[in-house]
């Protein structure tokens, strides 16, 4: 089914070119600094996984919670968020996310085990708000252009996890505080963001338009029963498993196998640096196709063959399975998120279409990080996990066959 000019978001730009609010510049930057929050303060807690297991004295499974709990209570979270935006306005509900993900770091780095996974809650349900309330967003302000933005926002969101990741173990040394310190610094990104982004929900108080705030168009009807919509959210669940599960613990896997710890952390920076090069161009590749099989499966392959350097040659060949992963993870969670675009005719079907594939995909994910400790604890190495994963990565291959047909939910 093809989408028809009628079933665009409806735009206001008479209102909007009456105030200095509505420049595109300051959306364009409250985007980007919304974005640039929704990984980093997951990607700094990788490298100190270590750190906090000692100073807890947390087994391996629990240590995994670090990191699952986070991904869990995102795929709890998305269904809520289009009746928040449809009530709110998409602009109120992202500063509120992005206020309550600040909270949550904060929260997080408190001396108790019980903050520390408390503060992993909160993450995850503000990171849900903004992972459902983004797609419905880029699609209602920028119909014509929804998959180029698509990529713009996917790759801040790399950027952001790329500069976490790397500078975690720096920002502990100068800062002096232990993880701790290293950790809550990232409240200040989610701060900045959240002033970045006041101008928006001013404009929307301005113009007084409730319903432009929200998500426009129609519904999809029988989403929950679409062959489509379980494909995409397939592809984005087995994806986003195999991103976070080594998040958790590649640079742990790099460690077990002989790696020092601080080349570990430069790996795994560097694999999250290349995967702002797959999360930009691939959107933007499948922007200009009508159907994009093609592009699922070789995200699938080229995971299968950054898993299986990790399996083979664990530190010889860590630097080329970080750059193969790094292309792999990228291009496939910029893909993901373009399916849920392209894939719909309306802001309102693409935040409904975001809020399932995410519940379904990010409870998925949960699975990856804590099952994969679990089972590194039971057998006593890596092999096991990363031979799974191999096994996920072709299911997803299938799932993204079937969701780059040329069609619309």
């Amino acid at each position: 089914m093809s989408v028809t000019r009628a079933q665009q978001p409806v735009a206001t730009p008479v209102v909007r070119t009456r105030t200095r609010l509505a420049h595109p510049a300051l959306l364009l930057t409250g985007i980007v600094l919304v974005a640039l929050n929704m990984r980093a303060c997951l990607a700094a807690i990788s490298p100190m996984v270590g750190e906090i297991q000692h100073t807890f004295g947390l087994s391996a499974t629990a240590s995994g919670l670090i990191t699952t709990v986070p991904v869990l209570f995102q795929g709890v979270g998305a269904p809520l968020t289009p009746r928040l935006t449809r009530r709110f306005g998409a602009e109120r509900v992202v500063l509120g996310a992005v206020l309550v993900l600040g909270a949550g770091v904060l929260l997080r780095v408190l001396p108790s085990v019980a903050a520390l996974y408390a503060g992993c809650v909160v993450i995850g349900v503000a990171i849900a708000v903004l992972n459902v309330s983004m797609p419905g967003l880029v699609k209602r302000e920028f119909p014509d252009k929804a998959a180029t933005m698509t990529g713009v926002y996917s790759t801040t969101m790399l950027i952001g996890a790329t500069l976490a990741a790397g500078s975690s173990v720096p920002l502990e040394k100068v800062l002096g505080g232990g993880w701790e310190a290293s950790l809550g610094a990232w409240s200040l990104l989610a701060l900045i963001a959240a002033v970045a982004w006041l101008p928006q929900v001013l404009r929307s108080r301005q113009e007084k338009a409730a319903v432009a705030a929200a998500p426009t168009g129609r519904q999809i009807e029988g989403i929950w029963r679409s062959p489509l919509a379980w494909q995409i959210s397939l592809f984005m669940g087995i994806s986003s498993l195999l991103v976070y599960t080594l998040v958790a613990w590649m640079p742990t896997i790099l460690a077990d196998h002989g790696m020092d710890r601080g080349e570990a952390g430069l790996v795994f920076a560097f694999s999250n640096l290349v995967q702002v090069a797959g999360a930009f161009l691939v959107p933007l590749a499948a922007g200009r196709m009508s159907r994009q099989r093609g592009l699922a499966v070789s995200m699938a392959t080229l995971n299968a063959i950054g898993i299986t350097g990790l399996l083979v040659a664990p530190v010889s060949g860590a630097w080329v399975s970080a750059a193969v992963l790094g292309i792999a993870q990228g291009g496939s969670l910029g893909l993901a998120l373009a399916f849920i675009v392209l894939r719909t005719g309306s802001a309102a079907g693409t935040a409904q279409l975001g809020g399932m594939s995410q519940a379904i995909g990010y409870l998925v994910a949960a699975v990856g990080p804590v099952g994969a400790g679990a089972l590194h604890q039971v057998t006593g190495n890596w092999n096991l996990p990363l031979i799974l994963l191999l096994v996920l990565a072709s299911v997803a291959a299938a799932a993204g066959w079937g969701a780059g047909r040329d069609r619309t939910l």
